[in-house]
């Protein structure tokens, strides 16, 4: 399976048709296209293909291969991009960085300010996820380093403590009747309508703390990020379990953040893979995020 392969599989997926895709990206012709798109599906021994009217659509192999074949030129586009930078006198290049939603990314966005004056040609990618996301992303080298919200299974990777902490909590409407409260304690939230994250519901540290099993919430959505959440909530559907500082709750918001009670917190775990082979703008910013953290943990 050759890279031009699946750069002429992925044009024609985005194109929906063999001709287009041909004429206006790839500058190829379509005969030439239908026997490397044969030469592929028998390769791989499925139908990637089919034919909806004029269209060309993906049929759910199809789908499946797409996904890998977008994730393997961007694998090859970040090794390129990598040597072609370690050639340099000076450094330069990509840093690729995935991070759930957490206010303490406020200490690896210093990181990147400091290497960025030093290092002007230095470039940052930011990719937002939960953990799952994220870490499906560093096993498959797409990214270089990883901002975890805790509990994560720390065997499989390198990793700094942050010294940051989030705590958890329920977003509201300002009119809602726990919004009088200062703290939201268990027995207050059994029967709210509540939208939990999606990763909630594959871990049992949240269980732990309610003391019941996540069946005795009335869960009513889900979300991966929470921009989409609040949302919700502002229209009334519901109550959020969500971290503190992500939404604003400020005087002109319908919102207001009410934590948990007893406390409940999570911790912070910037992360990379094990025996790592670092491009050198890899370890610059590495080596200012540990200074960082060194300055704040001696606070």
């Amino acid at each position: 399976m050759e890279i031009r392969t699946l750069k002429y599989f992925l044009a024609i997926a985005q194109e929906e048709s063999f001709s287009k895709a041909g004429d206006n990206v790839l500058f190829v012709t379509q005969p030439t296209l239908s026997r490397q798109m044969q030469e592929l599906e028998e390769e791989l021994g499925v139908k990637l293909f089919y034919r909806k009217g004029k269209r060309t659509l993906l049929t759910e192999e199809g789908l499946r291969f797409r996904k890998r074949a977008e994730e393997i030129l961007e694998l090859v586009d970040k090794t390129e991009s990598e040597l072609k930078s370690a050639a340099d006198e000076e450094i330069a290049g990509d840093i690729y960085i995935g991070a759930g939603e957490t206010d303490g990314m406020r200490l690896i966005i210093r990181a990147i300010c400091d290497v960025q004056i030093r290092y002007p040609k230095i470039r940052f990618h930011l990719f937002s996820g939960n953990a799952q996301d994220v870490m499906e992303k560093l096993d498959r080298g797409l990214l270089d380093f990883g901002l975890l919200i805790d509990p994560i299974d720390r065997a499989k990777y390198d990793f700094l403590n942050l010294p940051d902490r989030d705590i958890w909590g329920i977003l509201m409407r300002k009119d809602h009747p726990l919004a009088q409260k200062s703290r939201v304690c268990a027995k207050d939230i059994l029967h709210l309508p509540l939208i939990t994250s999606a990763q909630l519901e594959r871990t049992n540290w949240f269980s732990g703390w309610l003391g019941k099993s996540l069946d005795s919430l009335n869960i009513i959505a889900s979300y991966n990020l929470i921009f989409n959440a609040a949302l919700m909530v502002d229209e009334g559907l519901g109550c959020a379990l969500t971290l503190d500082k992500l939404t604003y709750t400020g005087e002109n918001s319908h919102l207001c953040f009410k934590p948990l009670s007893p406390k409940c917190e999570s911790g912070l775990v910037f992360v990379w893979k094990k025996n790592p082979v670092f491009s050198r703008q890899a370890k610059v910013f590495l080596e200012a995020l540990q200074e960082i953290l060194s300055e704040e943990f001696q606070r």
